[in-house]
């Protein structure tokens, strides 16, 4: 019986702050698994494990350069978050125009 590869969404993807930390290094620019390990008081192989659940949530891709791996960040993926978070904002600027109404009235 085989194990199913675990597909892990953008969210679950930033949850940990870890990853989110790899993700801001990778925002400045593409980076091999030996300088981003460099960042953390973690393990290499704990730095591989949240590199690839950023690949499964294809937040980071990673290409073989010689010997190394260099990871990229598709920052396109975290628009999901965005638009999610959107929602809150329009939640949020409702209940305040409530509010605000409210004060004007008295």
């Amino acid at each position: 019986m085989t194990q199913l590869a675990v597909k892990y969404d953008v969210f679950q993807a930033i949850a940990d702050p870890t990853r989110r930390h790899v993700l801001q290094l990778l925002a400045e620019s593409d980076q091999p698994i030996s300088l981003i390990s460099e960042n953390f008081s973690i393990s290499r192989t704990a730095v591989v494990k949240h590199l690839k659940v950023l690949e499964q949530a294809e937040l980071v891709s990673a290409k073989k350069k010689g010997r190394e791996k260099i990871y990229t960040l598709h920052a396109e993926k975290l628009k999901e978050i965005e638009d999610w978070l959107q929602y809150f904002d329009l939640f949020w600027d409702n209940k305040l125009a409530q509010l605000q109404s409210l004060l004007e009235e008295d």
